[in-house]
């Protein structure tokens, strides 16, 4: 497939003159290079992600009809018209 990139201009010159000694196309090279990494497993951590267990719905006193009410909960307790 062809496609366009864009490369730092050292970057591009050290590819080439790589890739000339080992005897490969530029293409290869890159392709080469792009599943070796591709083939490395991920070093960044995991997101954390809260995970909640047990529990009965909602907890005491939270009215889950109420769209202001829960408004106010998301918001730390503040009323709404003080948010505007």
């Amino acid at each position: 497939m062809r496609t366009t990139v864009s490369i730092d201009d050292h970057l591009l010159a050290e590819a080439r003159s790589q890739a000339q000694r080992r005897r490969m196309t530029l293409g290869q090279l890159i392709e080469e290079s792009l599943r070796r990494e591709l083939a490395q497993p991920s070093t960044d951590p995991a997101p954390d992600f809260p995970v909640f267990r047990g529990g009965r719905g909602a907890r005491p006193g939270v009215d889950l009809d109420s769209n202001r009410g829960l408004a106010e909960l998301l918001d730390e307790g503040r009323p709404v018209d003080q948010r505007r």
